[in-house]
């Protein structure tokens, strides 16, 4: 059996994440995602909360034939004992997926097999085009799985990426 690690901070899980899980699902038996940066939520950089990320993931793979897990991983200023934090926080895992180049390297030098995923219409699916869309009013809908919408209009989502998106000052 083989378990994956793939971390992102999924602010929102969108498209693009959906079809790295794909290609990694043909991989592994199963994943583990690490919601990264857990413990930042309510900005225009960082919306969501580890725990509606979580909802998000969950409800979006619900389908798929692969056990998976979703764990909070909060950050730490420290990147020489990043990994160990990582490791401490999440299943076991053989191999790490990542295309950060930082994250790559860590791993390696901690000794864990990381792979590279590919990406998939970088320039659209990626979460600042989701977040600047969701912020100004556009399509965004569409760069996310259905499940994904349902949370974040659960949570009113947009209400609040727009309001902690608005300056009380002289346009900054």
């Amino acid at each position: 059996m083989t378990r994956g690690f793939y971390i992102g901070r999924f602010q929102p899980y969108h498209n693009g994440h959906h079809n790295v899980v794909d290609t990694i699902a043909e991989e592994v038996d199963e994943l583990v995602l690490g919601i990264g940066s857990a413990g930042d939520s309510h900005s225009r950089h960082d919306p969501f909360t580890a725990g509606e990320r979580i909802m998000m993931i969950t409800k979006s793979l619900v389908d798929y034939d692969l056990v998976t897990y979703a764990v909070p991983i909060e950050d730490l200023d420290r990147n020489s004992v990043w990994v160990s934090h990582v490791q401490s926080m999440s299943p076991d895992f053989d191999v790490a997926y990542s295309n950060n180049p930082l994250v790559i390297r860590l791993f390696e030098e901690a000794g864990v097999e990381v792979r590279q995923s590919p990406m998939f219409n970088r320039d659209v699916l990626e979460g600042t085009e989701v977040r600047d869309r969701m912020v100004e009013g556009g399509d965004w809908q569409r760069l996310v799985p259905d499940p994904v919408v349902e949370v974040i209009e659960e949570i009113d989502g947009i209400d609040r990426i727009q309001q902690v998106s608005d300056s009380d000052s002289n346009g900054i």
